[in-house]
Formats: structure tokens, C-alpha cells, sequence
């Protein structure tokens, strides 16, 4: 346990808590993937989320490695709180856009494809926005979010309604 607390620079126990959140996101991602496969077989299921999960941590532990340096934080910890929240906020923006979106009264029924799912798309990306520094904000990282978000929004061509 000390070996892994030194690799991801944890000196409280507290900070267990990521990387345990990290591993249960990874076995529930593998799990979800696993459904798409259909095995009906317990065994082979459980191997097959066994796999997947392996797969998911060796391409999240790729990204650490990339990451590492591009990102200014205190210690690896504290990336695996980043990508928790950036995980969180992907799947928000979209359980958070459907009902807006129905709310407003457009649905695939009443317009067509195309510009259902442009409508969806561009109001997912606003609440994508808007949960990705709430969320960063509650899990410690804000100045991490709101720098990353004043870049993201100097992307699309918004940057001139920030002060710097």
C-alpha cells in the first residue's frame, strides 16, 4: 500500500478515495461495454468485464502518462479527481440536456433528425459548460476547470467576453 500511495503522491487517506472511485468507474464502464457483447454465460461474462476493465485502465494509465506533464497539478492523485470529473460531467451534460431539451418541447417527433440532434448537441455542449466548473468547483479542482473552460470557450471564438 505504501508503494502505491508514493506512485500517485498520496500523503493522506483520504486521497484513497480517487483512485478507489476511479477503479469502481473503470469495473462499471467495463461492465456497461460487457452488455453490448451479450454473454450470458457468468464466467465468461466476469472474464470478459476482467478484460475490458484491464483494457479501459492500461488506455487510462497511457492518458496519465501523457497528461502528466501538460497538466499543472499538485500531485497524480489529483488527476484521477480530473478525470472523475470529467466523467461525471459527460454523462451529466446528457442526463441534464434530454429534459431541458423536452422542456423547451423539441423532441425527434416533432422536427426532424437532423436538426433534433444539432439542437441536442449544441444544448448538451452549454450544460457540458456549465457542470464541467460546478463539478470541478465541488471536487477541488476549480482553477484547473475555469482555466481549461477560458480555453475551451477562446476555442469557439468566445474568448473576447472573458477578462484575462
Amino acid at each position: 500500500m505504501n508503494k502505491f500511495k508514493e506512485k500517485w503522491q498520496i500523503s493522506r487517506n483520504w486521497q484513497l478515495l480517487y483512485p478507489l472511485v476511479g477503479i469502481c468507474g473503470l469495473i462499471y464502464s467495463a461492465a456497461r461495454i460487457n452488455t453490448f457483447f451479450g454473454f450470458e454465460n457468468l464466467i465468461v461474462s466476469s472474464l470478459s468485464i476482467a478484460v475490458i476493465a484491464n483494457f479501459l485502465l492500461f488506455v487510462t494509465l497511457k492518458l496519465f502518462n501523457l497528461l502528466e506533464n501538460k497538466w499543472r497539478v499538485n500531485a497524480r492523485w489529483e488527476m484521477i479527481r480530473i478525470f472523475i470529473v470529467f466523467a461525471i460531467t459527460g454523462s451529466g451534460s446528457v442526463f441534464v440536456g434530454r429534459p431541458l431539451i423536452k422542456l423547451v418541447g423539441i423532441s425527434p417527433e416533432n422536427i426532424p433528425l437532423i436538426p433534433y440532434w444539432i439542437l441536442f448537441g449544441v444544448t448538451s455542449l452549454i450544460v457540458y459548460q456549465v457542470l464541467l466548473v460546478s463539478i470541478g468547483w465541488l471536487l477541488g479542482q476549480f482553477n484547473f476547470f475555469w482555466e481549461f473552460e477560458k480555453k475551451m470557450l477562446k476555442r469557439f471564438g468566445l474568448g473576447s467576453f472573458l477578462k484575462d
